[in-house]
């Protein structure tokens, strides 16, 4: 009894050490947080604290009329019932500079769904600009609120110089939720960038060419159709690392294209003995046998239409039709052999892209348009069926801002 009574004195130092040493990570963590961060931490002490109460307000939980086994034990033959018990499901907060990652359970009668219908309030209860309730596995779902828009927060990119670990994968950015957004570039022969001057077009494959040019099992060309030399472009800093590099002189394009063309054609007769499989991509690029990107920055100027009867105009038409049927034996032959070719340009309408170029690429890429069929053009006619987003004077989503599948959708932006 007595080396028990011995070993009770420590538990309070012990106890009060242990907090103590919380507290100080907890203020080291704030300390050296960004102005965001911070907070979306008090916000996060909030959501804690005020989930209980939140949850009964908003209907998320569950009302237990079974007594639990220590109130069956407890209770007496001639005594009152035990009191039906309040379920509130659990929760675990994670700050970021965006607002708050909220993980719940669900419950009898309080799954996704209803955790859904309460957005909205949610939103308003925690000041977020919006929410989003997605499942996160059985009888999990994730909240993410956001309290600033991340698509209108300034951000930047700094590149780790490293090679990435998988090359199939091409990281865009993020969406209205802060997550990150990112396409599989396996067995993809071509994408289509379209997005008003200044919208974000060049600064997105400018990205691709810092995170992908450390590997040397990737490869890039390519034609700039908005500068004559590359020292005056936005690929000055990057042309060093480029194999082959054109500007807006379309017999340079057109030697370029035959090159790369020549290149497919070679890959296709010896992909069988130098890799043994008839797609790279069962093996994936490498030093030996490197992914070829062929980027085409304002790829109007090389297939554009020239009409006229003078010898010149006659053959530049003659060289920009060709320029289209280059590319088009890359588009359509150079999945297998590792060739993928990334056209960038204001818009993507058949004036302007080659459509029998544009509709055989699988993956496009839509920056800002002023016109529905341009978004048509760049994004699909499905497209149109995307429901429009509905917003209040606070930027809050309405309940009918929602996809085929209950999950909030993209905000126009």
């Amino acid at each position: 009894m007595e080396a028990i009574k011995g070993y009770a004195s420590y538990a309070l130092p012990i106890a009060t050490a242990l907090v103590g040493v919380w507290l100080l990570v907890m203020v080291m963590r704030y300390v050296r947080a960004d102005r965001g961060t911070r907070v979306s931490m008090r916000q996060a002490v909030r959501v804690r604290w005020g989930w209980v109460r939140l949850a009964r307000m908003a209907g998320l939980t569950v009302t237990d009329k079974t007594p639990g086994l220590l109130a069956q034990i407890t209770a007496s033959k001639d005594g009152p019932a035990p009191a039906p018990r309040v379920l509130t499901p659990r929760i675990k907060v994670k700050p970021d500079r965006f607002g708050v990652v909220v993980r719940a359970k669900t419950l009898p009668q309080v799954g996704l769904e209803e955790y859904q219908k309460s957005a909205r309030f949610l939103a308003d209860a925690w000041r977020c600009t919006r929410v989003s309730v997605l499942p996160d596995g059985p009888g999990r779902v994730v909240i993410r609120g956001v309290r600033s828009d991340p698509l209108t927060t300034p951000t930047g990119h700094r590149p780790t110089g490293r090679p990435p670990t998988d090359l199939t994968r091409w990281e865009l950015g993020v969406d209205e939720y802060a997550a990150k957004v990112c396409v599989s570039l396996a067995n993809v022969p071509g994408v289509t960038v379209a997005g008003t001057p200044g919208a974000g077009k060049t600064s997105t494959v400018n990205k691709f060419v810092c995170d992908f040019a450390p590997s040397a099992a990737v490869q890039i060309a390519t034609a700039d159709g908005k500068v004559s030399r590359a020292s005056e472009g936005d690929y000055a800093d990057l042309v060093k690392r480029m194999f082959a590099f054109c500007g807006d002189d379309l017999d340079e394009a057109n030697a370029l294209f035959k090159r790369l063309v020549e290149l497919r054609r070679r890959r296709s007769s010896t992909i069988r003995d130098v890799l043994g499989v008839k797609n790279m991509w069962h093996v994936g690029p490498s030093p030996q046998w490197p992914l070829t990107v062929l980027i085409i920055d304002e790829a109007h100027t090389f297939f554009r239409e020239y009409k006229g009867s003078d010898a010149e105009t006659k053959r530049l038409g003659a060289l920009t039709a060709e320029n289209a049927r280059l590319v088009e034996d890359l588009v359509k032959k150079g999945r297998s052999v590792g060739i993928l070719v990334i056209l960038i340009s204001q818009k993507t309408t058949g004036d302007a892209l080659p459509t029998f170029i544009r509709d055989v690429c699988p993956i496009g890429l839509s920056f800002a348009q002023k016109t529905v069929e341009a978004a048509v053009a760049a994004l699909g006619d499905d497209i149109r069926n995307w429901p429009d987003a509905l917003l209040d004077s606070a930027g809050r989503t309405f309940p009918d801002d929602e996809g085929p599948d209950g999950t909030p959708v993209p905000l126009a932006k």
